[in-house]
């Protein structure tokens, strides 16, 4: 889920900023997969309360935020920064922490202040307010490529000679799920066993982002008097309601509405929707002027902002898993509405994606929806086939903006500045077929841990160095939570590469310097998750500097600029049900490495600023082979031993 780039945002999650202005975007994803399986009994010192509906019947007793202590973000940032300095510069970080940390220094101050507003019993989480502002709502280059990110699905052999039935359980799938989210009859997510926070759950349908000044923000609509959903088809919009006459669209009822749509949009016309993938103070002065144009706009606005979610219907037929990332990920940046949370994307070869806006929201309740998705319709569990089409359906009632020249010219800029953005990027995806998690696991190694080195290692070998490195680590067993990030760069893992990468070291060594680079790794992630992180806590205190208040040298020192620049953005969702998942890099210098984990096979999706993506993608190739073969012999060993 964050730098020194003209684009920078906050430092930490799918993220990156300039003094208060987030050096780093978060990473859109997280490291450790929830739990899904219903609890059978209430975690001790949790507290029903089914008033609130079965999802959200832990939220007032999940825990705050809590805030670490300054002595201990001070040592965890020292250990964090120490692999990434030279002697003198540690030497001149370590007097800066020192001095913010004494007794009756301004980090005490700034300190009581952060644990003020934890105790705030109006605020449920210190954190919520200032993240989703600095690395999300306030942050104002593009949301694609920048901020959303993109879900490839496995092909659904039944139907993908057929798109509109295709698109049709996609649908009814999301539907059923939304059902579960608007009743709050959805089971919350558990990781270890505890409740996890549910309450972004509130931002997955019907609703949307709104460009505004100085900073977007959320409108989330009922759910009650919006049940429809929005198609786009060669970028003209339609309102398809999926209740008619008290009774929900059937699979077949589906089916035929977008055949419908289909039939009637045989032409493209002037993709309002690219203006969604400008940047947002160009949206912002964008929309205002498609308000003035004509009355006829706000209620096609409406139309489009309310609905439960989008449907793209894509003139295009990806096959490749890297033209399938492109077109999730971006299409063409007109048949899309960027705003919306929920976008499921359709091609005309039947192939299916699906694309996150990602400011309200993070990856694992996206994952979930997804993966709940196409279990569904690989599992057949729901009534997909020969179902009955009511005669009286009425058809989808087009969606129609009203242009003038000025509108039009502001869709002309939005769509150069779209292609521009694009075409400074370059994508690769690694699919790593010859072991995963399987065998992993029998390397008695934790799985997330190792690709991480796996990242490392290959980074090293195109580089030579290590550079700051991030991983989102979930914060959601507090209330509101979010992310934290895992800082994976340490002393170990540097000895862990340099070791590797000397023949004179004994294979020996090398195991032994990995298992102890993943062992630290494991630690930070779950530090992180417990949130005793470094960047949000750091970020806080900033924040709470009073006007007129000298800025801190541990904030002016280069150090903490750098060590938060994400050369490596990196985090991890898998399903077995996805071909792949992926976003952008986070500072211009780096790359955004997202990876898959399933049983059988790796998956890694690289975007860079045209760094040299498919160099990238060879070295992880050529990582995973060789710690493959640096483990194996101690594998094969203890078989061999096993035996006698």
């Amino acid at each position: 889920m964050f730098l020194t780039s003209a684009r920078s945002r906050l430092s930490p999650s799918l993220g990156r900023a300039p003094a208060l202005r987030l050096s780093n975007r978060t990473s859109p994803i997280l490291a450790m997969a929830p739990q899904r399986r219903k609890q059978s009994s209430v975690p001790e010192g949790y507290v029903e309360d089914l008033s609130k509906g079965k999802m959200l019947r832990f939220e007032n007793s999940l825990p705050k935020l809590p805030v670490p202590t300054l002595e201990e973000t001070a040592k965890r940032y020292l250990k964090s920064v120490h692999p990434l300095l030279s002697a003198s510069e540690y030497e001149r970080t370590t007097k800066a922490v020192e001095e913010f940390i004494k007794p009756g220094g301004q980090g005490e101050t700034l300190q009581k202040r952060l644990i003020a507003r934890r105790d705030d019993p109006k605020i449920n989480n210190w954190l919520t307010e200032w993240w989703n502002f600095a690395a999300y709502l306030g942050y104002r280059d593009p949301v694609v490529p920048y901020v959303s990110y993109f879900y490839s699905y496995r092909d659904d052999r039944l139907r993908r000679s057929n798109p509109a039935a295709r698109a049709a359980t996609v649908t009814l799938s999301a539907l059923d799920f939304k059902r579960q989210v608007d009743d709050g009859s959805l089971e919350p997510e558990y990781l270890r066993k505890l409740p996890m926070a549910m309450s972004s759950y509130q931002y997955m349908f019907n609703c949307t982002r709104i460009p505004a000044l100085p900073a977007d923000y959320p409108q989330k609509y009922s759910p009650e008097e919006n049940k429809h959903f929005t198609v786009v088809r060669k970028n003209q919009f339609f309102k398809v309601p999926y209740v008619v006459d008290g009774q929900q669209l059937t699979s077949g009822e589906l089916q035929k509405q977008f055949e419908h749509i289909y039939e009637r949009a045989e032409h493209p016309v002037n993709p309002v929707g690219v203006l969604t993938a400008a940047n947002r103070d160009h949206w912002t002065a964008s929309r205002a002027k498609l308000l003035e144009a004509s009355p006829a706009n706000a209620k096609a606005l409406k139309d489009i902002e309310s609905s439960a979610f989008l449907v793209c219907l894509d003139d295009a037929a990806p096959v490749t898993l890297e033209e399938r990332a492109h077109q999730y990920w971006h299409g063409d940046g007109c048949n899309r509405w960027f705003d919306k949370p929920l976008q499921f994307i359709i091609n005309d070869n039947g192939t299916a994606g699906f694309m996150g806006e990602h400011s309200m929201m993070d990856g694992t309740p996206t994952h979930r929806l997804n993966d709940y998705v196409n279990s569904l319709i690989f599992g057949n569990k729901l009534d997909f086939d020969n179902t009955p089409v009511r005669s009286t359906l009425p058809p989808p009632a087009p969606i129609n903006f009203e242009l003038n020249l000025e509108t039009e010219k502001a869709i002309n800029e939005a769509l150069q500045e779209h292609k521009s953005q694009i075409a400074a990027h370059e994508l690769r995806v690694q699919a790593f077929q010859a072991y995963g998690k399987g065998l992993i696991k029998k390397f008695k190694c934790s799985p997330d841990a190792y690709v991480q080195m796996v990242i490392q290692l290959a980074y090293y070998k195109m580089y030579g160095i290590n550079r700051p490195t991030y991983e989102s680590a979930s914060t959601r067993k507090f209330q509101e939570g979010r992310t934290e990030t895992t800082r994976t760069v340490s002393d170990e893992s540097v000895a862990f590469c340099r070791a590797h990468q000397d023949p004179k070291v004994p294979r020996e060594e090398v195991v032994k310097l990995f298992r102890e680079a993943l062992k630290q790794h494991t630690k930070y992630t779950l530090e992180a998750s417990d949130g005793k992180g470094v960047d949000r806590h750091l970020f806080g205190l900033k924040k709470l500097l009073q006007e007129g208040e000298k800025l801190p040298e541990i904030y002016q020192d280069p150090a903490y600029t750098y060590s938060s620049s994400w050369y490596l953005s990196t985090s991890q969702l898998s399903s077995e049900y996805f071909n792949g998942y992926g976003w952008s890099q986070v500072i211009d210098d780096g790359f955004g490495i997202a990876y898959m984990i399933n049983e059988d096979s790796l998956q890694f999706n690289i975007v860079s600023k045209r760094l040299g993506s498919e160099r990238m993608s060879f070295y992880l190739n050529e990582a995973a082979l060789e710690i493959r073969d640096v483990l194996m012999p101690d594998l094969l060993a203890e078989k061999e031993k096993a035996k006698l």
